[in-house]
């Protein structure tokens, strides 16, 4: 029997809605349009892309957007100051800068200058620092995007052995440190690429959360009969078939996992719906801690 097919677009467009709704009742009560402002530096087509997508649901959300775009010869100390410029300005609730930026620009350092309040990716150090000790902090948005939707699918993470392959910043700790809190209460493992014998590790998941970022890497005897498969990866692999020469593929294999695994998500409209939804999410409850309106 094949795997149930989480609709991670489905989902996260029922986020939307709630969130278009808060978004008119901040306005209607408070007189604050919920405001994102989302910085492109550069030309690359992916991060073009996920751009659109923002933007997109920032309208449907009935959100402004403050979206800049600059050049990639753009210089480090003028990025950083159009994040203090942005900082200072009261209508702007959210400022999210998009990944990766040029070489010439020190990432750390411009998540850094973000105001930790007006963080919705996350990522600032005090966010981390809130959701490791487990204080009230933005959570990073795939992280929780992947937590969403193993709560509306019905997952239970209470007493479940965890598995994440992979450990970046972005996905892999904040995951393990969300999956173990309390209020998830799983048992973790974070693989990687000095895990010993990973099919081992991975056949002992209840949910197993690929985010690796290498196509296909979980194959279908990786996988713990009836476990659930949370697959975070999104890979451009060529393919002539398509007007783009690409297609999009995860880092599971899905058609031969589908068959063991109970529940996988698909790439695309899974996860990556969920992570644009949880940013709409957080950059409302931003506009809300900004006046003090208690929606959250």
């Amino acid at each position: 029997m094949s795997a149930v097919i989480i609709d991670g677009a489905k989902i996260a467009g029922q986020v939307k809605e709630r969130v278009a709704q808060g978004v008119a009742d901040l306005n209607k009560t408070k007189g604050v349009r919920a405001c994102l402002a989302v910085i492109l530096v550069g030309d690359d087509p992916a991060s073009i892309s996920y751009v659109s997508g923002k933007t997109k649901a920032l309208a449907e959300a009935g959100m402004a957007d403050r979206s800049i775009r600059l050049p990639a010869t753009v210089s480090q100390e003028e990025l950083l100051d159009r994040i203090s410029v942005l900082n200072a300005d009261d209508s702007v609730h959210g400022i999210l800068v998009q990944l990766p930026l040029p070489e010439h620009i020190d990432s750390r350092k411009v998540v850094q200058a973000i105001h930790p309040k007006k963080d919705v990716d996350g990522f600032h150090p005090v966010n981390l620092g809130n959701l490791v000790i487990g204080s009230r902090s933005f959570l990073p948005c795939t992280p929780h995007g992947v937590l969403k939707l193993l709560r509306e699918t019905g997952i239970r993470t209470d007493g479940a052995r965890a598995v994440i392959v992979g450990r970046s910043n972005i996905v892999g700790k904040p995951l393990a440190i969300l999956l173990a809190r309390r209020d998830c209460n799983a048992t973790v493992t974070i693989c990687h690429t000095g895990t010993r014998d990973l099919p081992a590790v991975t056949r002992e998941a209840d949910i197993l959360i690929a985010a690796a970022g290498r196509p296909g890497v979980i194959t279908a005897d990786m996988v713990k009969p009836g476990a659930a498969v949370i697959d975070v990866g999104v890979n451009r692999v060529p393919d002539a078939s398509k007007k783009s020469g690409f297609r999009l593929t995860g880092d599971v294999d899905f058609e031969a996992v589908k068959e063991v695994a109970s529940f996988i998500t698909p790439v695309p409209k899974g996860v990556g719906p969920m992570t644009i939804a949880m940013l709409m999410h957080n950059t409302l409850e931003a506009a809300c801690l900004s006046c003090g309106y208690g929606l959250f």
